[in-house]
């Protein structure tokens, strides 16, 4: 028998149901798709022109799908009524948020999965036909075992739940392409009959657009489960690795990027993930790494955990010794000192600033009491204040924080510059210009470097408790305002996105490094924590500049 799926439902409208089923859709027209959730303000988001979150390429197939044309049907919907869209549904994405326990057993290392276990209950009683299930959240070994006794103890007698395990393997800032343009996809069932002929089913989705070799329909569950866990982990390890490397470079003279590239030729080891900088972020690699080292504990492997444990120890270390390096550079006291932090996300083409190292060294210099002024091309006013004064008290932040609506508004006085996220802007290298997109050809050669012009908005940005959100110049003389902007959720000027063609069709340039020459107090310090700007360039300029895993010429003295 041959499964066909027509109706798609996906509960959760986070950073992977969202991008998901929105290429789901755009490849698929004759299936519908419907994306839930709780907060209606996310839903409102992703019905307008302002979206939820900020991904190059994903405006463009958002509005491709869900508005339609004369020549296409809409077939991509956001709504909160989630019985209703399950109800309907041949196929459910199960896209839940799955963050690290805070309290209880596990707590600071392994998976909550209640959100995972809420979607399948309300599945269970709502459904009255037949349901394919697919786990799309990253979820611990095992947890498609859990969702089966949720289904026979909650469901229908008379229907059937077919669960797979259908992991995603996107990255913020390249998602759209990583689904146009997959390496690999997974789907995992219980190979009886049944989950296979479930698991071809959703196969035949994906092969809308993706070559056939590159779909596994026949995997093992539990090992689909573990291959998200362990591609994030072995991900992180490199990391880790190449930044423990980058300490050994400063104290010895050498240099850590002909370090990485001589170890990237090694055709055993490859050049990916070998960029040294102040540590990873986002809401996957830390969660997942120590959701490894709680798997290991509680199957009493003391010493692999112990090993995975190390992944995310590095990680810290880095953060901490790059904060270490700028109080020293500053004769050991920040007080009162202006400190420029250029980026907020924790990494470029995305407005996500979960685990971002960037706040990391913000908790440090504001318990030192140092002034920062923050700038951030896609992460909004509000959203500064609002999430650092979460972090970190809104007292202190109001006291100490400055958003500011350019770099060069937050150079202006400023003691050291710290770079903190590797925005294009801020590079001393030459801008490529931006590429037109053809909507009617949704292809990854034109959305990979496609990104959108918009700010992300600072009211609906804010995740749902139960969306899955795991998943990289400006106009001059703009000063750091005094008070937050009357309308925060409109888009910026034009040259607030480096890579946007202005209306003359020519392309603004990056940073200009010799203005903030101006800008700066003596000696100008600038820490580069992503490694995006010539040293050379700007000490020709006057700045004095320490560089990740590259020794600094007298810096680090001071």
């Amino acid at each position: 028998m041959v499964r066909t799926v027509k109706n798609i439902c996906c509960v959760g409208a986070g950073y992977v149901g969202g991008p998901t089923c929105a290429v789901v859709a755009s490849k698929n027209e004759d299936v519908d798709v419907t994306v839930v959730d709780l907060s209606q303000p996310r839903i409102d988001a992703w019905n307008s022109s302002q979206l939820p979150i900020y991904e190059p390429g994903l405006q463009e197939i958002v509005e491709f799908a869900r508005d339609g044309s004369d020549q296409r049907r809409s077939n991509l919907h956001f709504s909160t009524d989630v019985r209703g869209a399950i109800q309907k549904a041949d196929l459910i994405f199960i896209s839940v948020n799955t963050p690290t326990k805070t309290v209880g057993v596990g707590a600071g290392r392994a998976a909550d999965i209640k959100y995972v276990e809420a979607a399948a209950r309300e599945i269970a009683e709502v459904a009255t036909s037949d349901k394919i299930i697919v786990e799309k959240s990253t979820v611990p070994c095992g947890t498609s075992e859990i969702l089966r006794d949720i289904f026979e103890a909650v469901g229908e007698p008379h229907v059937r739940f077919d669960v797979l395990s259908n992991p995603e393997f996107l990255a913020e800032g390249t998602a759209i392409a990583d689904l146009l343009s997959p390496d690999r996809i997974l789907i995992g069932s219980e190979g009886t009959p049944e989950g296979l002929e479930a698991a071809n089913a959703l196969a035949d989705v994906y092969a809308a657009w993706v070559p056939r070799e590159r779909i596994r329909a026949d995997v093992n569950i539990w090992s689909s489960e573990l291959a998200k866990l362990a591609a994030n982990c072995m991900l992180a390890q490199r990391i880790s690795s190449i930044n423990s490397l980058s300490a050994i470079c400063e104290a010895t003279g050498a240099n850590i990027k002909e370090i990485s590239h001589s170890v990237g030729l090694d055709k055993r080891i490859g050049p990916n993930f070998l960029k040294a900088s102040i540590g990873f972020g986002g809401s996957c690699f830390k969660k997942d790494v120590l959701n490894l080292v709680y798997m290991a504990e509680t199957l009493h492997l003391p010493e692999v955990a112990s090993y995975w444990k190390a992944v995310v120890d590095i990680n810290e270390w880095q953060k901490d010794r790059f904060a270490k390096h700028i109080i020293r550079a500053l004769n050991s006291t920040v007080e009162g000192k202006r400190i420029a932090i250029l980026g907020l996300a924790y990494k470029k083409n995305t407005g996500d600033t979960r685990e971002s190292p960037a706040i990391a060294f913000i908790g440090q210099m504001l318990s030192e009491r140092a002034q920062l002024a923050i700038y951030d091309p896609k992460v909004s006013y509000d959203r500064i204040l609002r999430e650092l004064g979460d972090e970190f008290g809104h007292e202190a932040v109001a006291k100490y924080v400055k958003p500011c609506e350019s770099a060069y508004a937050a150079c202006e006085r400023a003691s050291a510059v710290a770079i903190m996220t590797e925005w294009d802007e801020f590079k001393t290298d030459q801008l490529t210009p931006r590429p037109t997109l053809d909507l009617r050809d949704l292809t990854v050669s034109k959305l990979s470097t496609t990104p959108v012009a918009k700010r992300a908005d600072s009211t609906s940005s804010a995740p749902s408790s139960q969306s899955e959100d795991n998943m990289s110049s400006d106009e001059e003389g703009r000063q750091c305002p005094s008070t937050p902007p009357t309308n925060t959720s409109s888009p910026t000027t034009e040259l607030s996105d480096p890579t946007k063609p202005l209306s003359d069709g020519s392309t603004p340039t990056r940073l200009d490094w010799a203005r903030i020459s101006t800008l700066m107090r003596r000696p100008r310090l600038v820490f580069d924590g992503r490694n995006v700007v010539e040293a050379p360039k700007l000490r020709s300029l006057g700045f004095l500049v320490q560089s990740i895993g590259q020794r600094s010429e007298g810096l680090l003295r001071r």
